[in-house]
């Protein structure tokens, strides 16, 4: 007769044995750094951020960005690894010191959900946009549908048969299921080569980009309006560009860090892998 001491005690034993196999934070880092096939960099950031790396991993969370929606939703799957592409607290190093001297509210809040359940942080930036291909562009281009269009020895040139801005512009806004985006240029206007530079990449690597022989039309992330928007309007003003195309910063990556979670998946297999988008609350007034 199996009695209920039995049964507890084959239940904290399974639950042990699983705990014990799982991988610790630390190592699914290192399984990163191993399987990424290029040399690991420092200074980086590309880091821990919160959390202790000696813990076992229950579930990991790739996303875009560690909002705080994006938190909650992943804790409420399980997952305490959370893989993030950008910041989780307001800057590009992660640095808490300011905010934790003021007592800023909003990141106590963030801060107190963090430790209440256990997540451990870490920001996969640097090393997976240095991979090559690199691994946001290559998820972006993949969720378009477009890789036959990629310039040979230059990924970031996309040459396809002739369409209007407009056509080119709703073919982003589908395929990266973008709600709020910015088009500068005349929409009848026929254009087939692109210069793609996902993210924020700034000004010098804008200009670049847009400089490249025969390039109509430069797709971005985001940037600083008196710089690349500004440039952009004077050149299509003097009609040697036809348009500029903003996705905002997260909708121009995201597609990446879906990317990333496939590519985990080929060599992680221990623990369970959720992609969870980060939100775009950007709205249009009607």
């Amino acid at each position: 007769m199996v009695t209920r001491a039995t049964l507890l005690l084959v239940l904290v034993s399974t639950i042990t044995l699983a705990q014990s196999s799982a991988p610790t934070a630390a190592r699914v880092i290192e399984m990163i750094q191993q399987n990424l096939g290029i040399p690991w960099q420092e200074p980086t950031v590309d880091t821990f951020k919160s959390g202790d790396p000696n813990s076992p991993v229950a579930g990991i969370a790739v996303t875009m960005m560690s909002t705080l929606d994006v938190l909650q939703r992943a804790a409420a799957m399980g997952d305490n690894l959370i893989i993030t592409h950008e910041p989780t607290f307001y800057g590009h190093t992660d640095s808490t010191v300011i905010l934790a001297g003021e007592h800023d509210p909003v990141f106590e809040a963030k801060d107190a959900f963090i430790k209440e359940h256990h997540l451990i942080i870490w920001r996969f930036h640097d090393h997976w946009h240095r991979r090559r291909p690199d691994g946001i562009r290559t998820g972006i281009v993949h969720a378009l549908g477009w890789e036959k269009y990629q310039n040979p020895g230059n990924d970031g040139v996309l040459t396809f048969p002739p369409m209007t801005l407009k056509e080119l512009a709703a073919a982003f806004k589908k395929s990266l299921g973008i709600h709020v985006m910015r088009v500068l240029g005349d929409p009848s206007a026929r254009v087939s080569k692109v210069a793609l530079n996902e993210g924020f990449s700034g000004f010098e690597s804008n200009r670049h980009a847009f400089q490249q022989e025969g390039v109509e039309v430069l797709v971005i992330g985001e940037a600083h309006e008196w710089e690349t928007v500004e440039y952009a309007v004077d050149a299509i003003a003097e009609k040697k560009k036809a348009g500029l195309i903003i996705l905002g910063h997260i909708p121009s990556e995201q597609a990446g860090m879906e990317e990333c979670a496939r590519w985990l998946k080929t060599f992680v297999k221990d623990v369970r892998i959720d992609f969870v988008p980060t939100s775009e609350l950007s709205w249009n007034p009607e």
